[in-house]
């Protein structure tokens, strides 16, 4: 039997998040009899996505990928090529320690008030208009930011700031973060905000409500 050799690169992290679901489904659903050796490529490139959940992905596709080798009478070696050796996510995955990765990265999610401990609304904002958008990003934000303060509404307000992929077909994108318990009292208020939004009037401006989204990197 002639062993293979299997090497897998994290760019496509970086480019888009399908890429990612398609990359998972290959890795857990392709069964490789004859692969003895793994070698993971810039695997802490998924480490940079801004997304709160960048380390749990890392670790989860790590560990599929290294289940890849061995997996039939000849034993199996996994090379993880990285800048970031010391990142607990990674570290987790080498040594294959499931609960250790679970305490670390709950922890942090409680720490900084992440899901499961909060929901998060994605508000976006887009349009062709880069003065026109900024006029309304500030608008809303001094809107809810108002509304939090007189009504002492439980929610954590980020100010807008630019999307982490600004600009996608000739359109400015921004965005606002809000962490919550998303209940009766946020959907009032966001209907409220959205109602806000149309007296302004804007005519190149699109606002897009997002809870709890699948992919904050963009």
């Amino acid at each position: 039997m002639i062993p293979v050799i299997l090497f897998v690169t994290f760019i496509w992290y970086v480019v888009s998040f399908p890429s990612y679901v398609t990359f998972i489904v290959f890795v857990a659903v392709l069964s490789f009899p004859n692969v003895t050796l793994v070698g993971v490529i810039a695997a802490d490139g998924s480490l940079n996505i801004d997304d709160f959940r960048a380390n749990e992905r890392t670790f989860q596709i790590l560990t599929q990928v290294a289940g890849r080798a061995g997996r039939e009478k000849d034993k199996g070696r996994v090379i993880i090529q990285t800048y970031n050796p010391e990142n607990f996510a990674i570290e987790c995955s080498r040594e294959q320690n499931y609960d250790l990765f679970y305490q670390t990265e709950i922890g942090i999610r409680q720490s900084l008030k992440y899901p499961p401990f909060c929901d998060i609304i994605l508000i976006g904002m887009t349009s062709t208009d880069e003065k026109e958008l900024m006029e309304v990003a500030s608008k809303l934000y001094h809107y809810l930011k108002f509304r939090l303060k007189s009504e002492n509404i439980g929610m954590i307000l980020y100010p807008p700031v630019s999307a982490p992929v600004d600009k996608i077909k000739n359109k400015i994108r921004w965005r606002m973060i809000v962490k919550c318990k998303f209940d009766d009292t946020m959907i009032d208020l966001m209907n409220d905000m959205l109602d806000e939004f149309s007296k302004i009037k804007a005519k190149e401006t699109q606002v897009i409500i997002d809870v709890n989204p699948n992919d904050m990197a963009h």
